[in-house]
């Protein structure tokens, strides 16, 4: 072994290690900071404790790297701080938790990728050296992003694949002769068991309402912690029926049956996208291997008997 492959080895096994350890970090409680919680009455979910638990680190750990790419514009922080609670993260660290990962990566990953094509290509270009450096550094600086909109994407859906239940388990509620604070009190703790994200928002309206917010404003504040288009259309609906009047169990109604057909055209729409969706896969995988197998032994037969025959015949 060379000097450089000497090098590499060393560096990756100190990047493993501090990986390790710093995962450890992350997901180990203390006891002790357990024990002091539940004395101090601060008891919390245990996977929002375990969040915020890996946020702090985080921040802790990245701080002094995540001022390298957090931006001084004030707006694009509140607007990231909305996506995070999109995902349901509601820590305020988190923006910053989120750049330090951001330059982390963007600074490990191009290193990572200098020594791994120092040992098994040096004779690359600077050219050609310089390109790889650059695409790991934007992967590692745009990677983050992508697992953003992914956590939204998924706690949207649920939200919304999950929303025509609870109008409906609403509704049944106000026509028994419940209010809407009672209402949405049975329908957050029914909804815990299919949908935890939609259980918490409905949680955090009652708690809201119980802190003397008026009603609008909590229910606006739902539909900006979701930004579900269904949630807000059934913000929009409650706050018009109560301001004209009309009756909020016929409302709630005719909402869920609106939004178990748009639901309905969405399975329809994605069903409808399969066939487009497995042209290419067999176009390039399926359809080569079968015209493989098919025509395999004839171009076999073809290649023994066929083409010696014409050479014989051309020779004669």
């Amino acid at each position: 072994m060379d000097y450089n492959q000497i090098t590499f080895l060393a560096l990756l096994f100190i990047a493993v290690t501090a990986g390790a350890f710093f995962l450890m970090s992350l997901f180990t409680r203390s006891a002790t900071a357990e024990r002091l919680q539940a004395l101090g009455g601060g008891h919390k979910p245990a996977a929002s404790s375990v969040s915020d638990n890996w946020i702090e680190r985080t921040v802790k750990l990245t701080g002094p790297l995540a001022k390298l790419s957090t931006p001084e514009d004030g707006e694009y922080v509140s607007a990231l701080r909305i996506r995070f609670l999109h995902a349901g993260i509601r820590n305020q660290a988190a923006p910053y938790a989120y750049f330090g990962i951001k330059t982390v990566l963007a600074l490990a990953f191009p290193l990572l990728a200098y020594f791994t094509v120092l040992i098994t290509t040096p004779e690359l270009k600077f050219q050609g050296t310089l390109l790889v450096i650059l695409l790991t550094a934007a992967i590692g600086y745009y990677l983050p992003n992508l697992v953003l909109e992914r956590i939204i994407f998924l706690r949207q859906r649920e939200i919304f694949e999950t929303f025509p239940d609870a109008l409906d388990l609403m509704t049944v509620c106000v026509e028994a002769g419940l209010g809407i604070e009672a209402a949405l009190v049975r329908v957050a703790d029914e909804m815990q068991h299919k949908s935890a994200a939609l259980s918490e928002e409905l949680h955090l309206v009652t708690l809201e309402l119980r802190a003397g917010m008026e009603r609008a404003r909590a229910l606006r504040n739902l539909a900006i912690r979701t930004g579900v288009e269904e949630v807000e259309g059934f913000v929009a609906m409650i706050i018009q029926s109560e301001r004209f009047g009309t009756s909020i169990a016929s409302s709630l109604r005719v909402h869920s049956d609106m939004l178990r057909t748009r639901r309905r055209q969405r399975a329809e729409e994605a069903a409808a996208k399969i066939a487009l969706k497995l042209l290419f896969p067999l176009i390039f995988c399926i359809f080569p291997s079968l015209l493989l197998v098919l025509l395999g032994p004839a171009m076999i037969q073809i290649y023994r008997i066929l083409l010696p025959t014409f050479a014989g015949t051309t020779g004669g």
